[in-house]
């Protein structure tokens, strides 16, 4: 005998409560039709990702670029079936939000800019597969920083990456010229 499991859409995502199967708050991420639930992230994950938002979002609003979105916002980067991502941080340029009609929606594209924070339950595989999830739907960049090792690796492509670590500095590259984050800096202090 075989069971079918019901691929659940974008839509219907949007509709649902984010709670788990014990009735608490959650996030939820949709990987083609599948939900998956993300549980809360310990200090060192959240230390990292506020300072980042903090950091791209003061220098986004400084220059009018557009928008700096935490981790609940959602992203659909595939169709039938569909994947809602929320990346831990995301920037979308000022001429993408602008042809946005409605923003009680999840985004129909994806970032410009995702950036995802390490947790010890991530895998390579899973983390791959959203890079590669990320560039196809329209991702100019990828920043993936791993808090443990105080190191980020910057993708400009699904296998075009380079790895900095707390000596270097990251820049924005295209997507964010300008931008300078010293990894030292980000990294200060966490244990």
């Amino acid at each position: 005998m075989s069971t079918t499991t019901r691929l659940i859409t974008a839509d219907e995502l949007e509709e649902m409560p984010h709670r788990d199967e014990h009735g608490n708050d959650c996030r939820l991420e949709l990987i083609r039709g599948e939900l998956i639930t993300m549980s809360p992230t310990k200090p060192l994950h959240g230390i990292v990702c506020a300072r980042l938002t903090t950091r791209l979002g003061n220098f986004v609003e400084e220059h009018n670029l557009g928008e700096t979105f935490g981790a609940e916002t959602g992203f659909i980067v595939e169709r039938e079936p569909d994947s809602v991502l929320g990346a831990d941080v995301a920037f979308v340029s000022r001429e993408r939000l602008d042809a946005v009609e409605n923003f009680d929606k999840f985004f129909s594209f994806a970032p410009d800019l995702a950036v995802e924070v390490l947790s010890p339950g991530n895998t390579k595989s899973e983390i791959d597969l959203k890079i590669a999830m990320y560039f196809a739907a329209g991702s100019r960049a990828i920043w993936v920083f791993n808090p443990k090792r105080r190191a980020a690796s910057v993708y400009s492509s699904p296998s075009a990456f380079r790895v900095l670590t707390e000596q270097d500095t990251l820049d924005g590259g295209e997507v964010l010229p300008g931008f300078r984050l010293e990894l030292s800096k980000l990294f200060a202090g966490l244990k």
